[in-house]
C-alpha cells in the first residue's frame, strides 16, 4: 500500500454517507450529527434544528438516515437517536 493510500474506516465512511445526506435535511432546517459507531455497527446520531423533537424524526431516523447509512456502508446494523 502506498503513502498516499487511505484506508477508510467504518467511522470515516459513516462521516461521509451522513456528509452526502445533510443537505436533505437542512434544505428543511434540520440536520444530523454523528455521536458514535460502535465495533457491531450501530450509529448513534443526534438530529438538530427542525428535526430535534419534530413528529417526524423517528420516520427520518428510521427510513432515511437508516436506510441510506444501510445501502452506502453495509456493516451499519442500526441507527439510534442519540
Amino acid at each position: 500500500m502506498s503513502d498516499t493510500t487511505k484506508v477508510l474506516t467504518l467511522q470515516d465512511r459513516v462521516e461521509s454517507a451522513l456528509a452526502a445526506i445533510r443537505p436533505s435535511l437542512q434544505a428543511h432546517g434540520g440536520d444530523v450529527e454523528l455521536i458514535d459507531v460502535s465495533d457491531g455497527g450501530v450509529v448513534s446520531v443526534r438530529l438538530a434544528g427542525a428535526c430535534h423533537g419534530c413528529p417526524g424524526a423517528l420516520m427520518t431516523l428510521r427510513m432515511g438516515i437508516e436506510r441510506l447509512l444501510k445501502q452506502q456502508v453495509p456493516e451499519v446494523t442500526r441507527v439510534e437517536a442519540a
